[in-house]
């Protein structure tokens, strides 16, 4: 491997885009129920969709969806992404559930007002972008089926609240041999996890819909989505909610792949605690208020700094441990682009403080640019759509 290059004179701080749009076991494992129980009613958003301020598409007016289709199955959002006559459209609801007792004549007011749920036992499973209306009412927070990127063994209906939004945002094929793809992350490093469980889990699920699905590293879709004029060679970052997962792509092949367990809830944790705030108030300062790029003027705006300077030093030292130790890095006479997407990278400032960690570290490859995608929230699900496409084409 050649002599690790220091890149500070190599990246061009060029002027930030706009970052807003606005082995398998059998077994069933400890706190998973591995399919939605038989009395699990679901109802959904079949007669009115509600306000919706944040652009997500909600009820039933949703047209059939014909492949191939992106899914982006992520800790905060589940995505999707698909291809009409003139461009690509994209779905989007909160992967997220409230529970609230259950009774008959909730249930059918539920129904009635187009809210997404399914009743189990003595509950009401209140899910997708419902779930946060109810949790700000009630004063609460959602729940998730996914943390840390992964399927959440603390939940026991984690796999069955999933398999329900996904059924949201897609049908059943229209005709056979459809294609879905999918993200998945990579193997953390920083913590002893494997997603081949929740590979696996989702796979089934889109199979037994009746698709051809096969899956994609989500670093790698973030390549194929934002990536195709530089021959798909790069890196490419997702920064979510749950964690971060890393992708060295060379020509469009996933050299290496990899994941940090930090994302935008470590951040909105970390700040709540530190300043005595819930986390909720954290995140929607993050997304609606935050400029990196200035002072921060508050206690909460000094956390968030803090916190984004922590995440982005973490994830730089990991591309120079990873990398630095890695034989299959290819040796390139030009240098490269990192992109990176997901909601953590929406905050203006967020390209010019991540340049300042990587000026802290050498690589083995140089880098040309840093790039914010430019739908973050959409581009692992527009790369998962790539790779679709792809495949159909082929066959």
């Amino acid at each position: 491997m050649d002599e690790p290059q220091d890149i500070t004179n190599d990246l061009n701080p060029l002027s930030e885009k706009s970052t807003v749009d606005n082995k398998v076991s059998n077994q069933k494992q400890p706190g998973f129920d591995l399919g939605v129980e038989k009395d699990a009613g679901f109802h959904g958003e079949d007669k009115k969709a509600s306000p919706n301020p944040s652009g997500r598409k909600t009820g039933n007016n949703i047209a059939q969806i014909k492949g191939p289709i992106g899914l982006d199955i992520g800790t905060a959002n589940i995505v999707v992404a698909y291809n009409t006559s003139n461009d690509i459209k994209t779905h989007m609801q909160l992967n997220a559930f409230f529970m609230i007792p259950y009774s008959n004549i909730t249930g059918k007011t539920l129904s009635n007002d187009g809210v997404l749920f399914f009743h189990k036992n003595d509950d009401l499973y209140i899910l997708g972008d419902s779930a946060e209306n109810f949790a700000n009412m009630f004063g609460g927070n959602t729940r998730r089926p996914i943390e840390k990127g992964i399927l959440n063994p603390k939940e026991n209906e984690s796999i069955s609240v999933m398999k329900a939004i996904i059924n949201k945002l897609i049908t059943k094929p229209q005709k056979k041999n459809e294609r879905i793809c999918f993200s998945v992350p990579g193997d953390p490093i920083d913590e002893p996890a494997s997603v081949v469980f929740h590979k696996s889990i989702i796979k089934r699920h889109l199979l037994n819909m009746g698709y051809v699905a096969e899956s994609i590293n989500e670093g790698l879709a973030v390549v194929l989505s934002e990536l195709s004029g530089n021959n798909f060679t790069g890196i490419g970052i997702s920064m979510g909610a749950g964690m971060c997962n890393i992708c060295f792509s060379y020509l469009s092949v996933p050299v290496i792949t990899y994941s940090v367990q930090k994302g935008g809830d470590y951040i909105d944790a970390m700040v709540g605690n530190s300043v005595n705030e819930p986390s909720t108030k954290i995140k929607v300062i993050k997304e609606e208020e935050l400029d990196l790029s200035v002072e921060p003027r508050n206690l909460i705006e000094t956390g968030l700094h803090i916190y984004y300077d922590d995440l982005f030093s973490t994830l730089s030292q990991s591309l120079q441990k990873v990398l630095g130790s890695s034989d299959n890095v290819p040796r390139l006479s030009k240098a490269i682009p990192i992109v990176l997407s997901g909601g953590t990278v929406l905050p203006r400032g967020v390209k010019k403080q991540f340049i300042k960690a990587l000026k802290n570290i050498r690589l083995p490859v140089k880098i040309s640019d840093i790039i914010i995608a430019e739908k973050p929230l959409n581009a692992t699900a527009k790369g998962a759509l790539v790779m679709a496409a792809s495949e159909e084409v082929d066959m």
